[in-house]
């Protein structure tokens, strides 16, 4: 099971304009955001594929104001196990190797690795 982080998002809605569409966007990739008390902080809780997932809406959005929250995900999001990469790859078949670097902020090398392993079984 993937673990969940939980990361601080401070000011929430005063940063991000048409923030009850972000909230559902965030909302619909299966994530919980939650308000802290009665603070202007939230906290988001995901998974790295929920944050993945999250970073790439954004994208495809171009909205301005939320362009903020992409590099606070990418950097809580951390690195990629070997494990998980492989998994990665096991969902996505067709996946290719400059896929997986974009999607997992791996290298080539582990892409690669990550790739060889399922095509050819090894261990």
């Amino acid at each position: 099971m993937a673990s969940v982080c939980h990361i601080l998002l401070p000011s929430f809605l005063r940063r991000a304009l048409r923030a009850f569409e972000l909230k559902a966007l965030i909302r619909s990739s299966g994530c919980e955001l939650s308000r802290i008390g009665r603070s202007r902080n939230w906290r988001l809780s995901a998974t790295r594929e929920q944050m993945s997932e999250i970073i790439e809406k954004i994208h495809q959005s171009d909205e301005a104001s939320w362009q903020w929250l992409i590099p606070l995900l990418e950097k809580n999001k951390g690195n990629f196990t070997q494990t998980e990469l492989l998994n990665l790859v096991r969902r996505n078949p067709q996946i290719s190797v400059n896929e997986l670097v974009i999607m997992a902020n791996c290298t080539i090398a582990e892409a690669r690795k990550a790739i060889d392993v399922y095509e050819w079984g090894e261990s």
